[in-house]
């Protein structure tokens, strides 16, 4: 995948279904989370609290931060319940030979 924009990040079985899990490229934290048949990317801070979003809970394309339990959507990254009112940024995944690729560039216009 050269000159893409997409970075490897790891291969697709080490997902688990529902579970997210950290990763950081270039100083860039973020989790992935394969839920609803996709995987998701979304950086892995709390626009609130500042805390791991990779530590919360999965349920359906939302993961809740386990501090004040704020949800998000995976797909845009936006709050769904307070107190978190800034959107988190996404980013696109693609997946390629069963291996997951990231574009840290969140996608636009989300």
């Amino acid at each position: 995948m050269p000159n893409s924009g997409y970075t490897y990040v790891c291969p697709f079985d080490e997902l688990e279904d529902g579970v997210p899990r950290r990763f950081e490229v270039d100083g860039v934290p973020f989790a992935l989370v394969h839920a609803e048949e996709e995987v998701f990317a979304i950086r892995d801070v709390c626009s609130h609290s500042a805390v791991a979003l990779s530590e919360g809970e999965v349920d359906g394309c939302t993961i809740e931060c386990w501090l004040h339990a704020s949800r998000f959507d995976l797909r845009t990254g936006k709050p769904l319940d307070p107190p978190a009112r800034i959107a988190v940024p996404v980013y696109p995944v693609r997946i390629e030979d069963a291996a997951v690729y990231v574009r840290l560039v969140p996608e636009s216009g989300r």
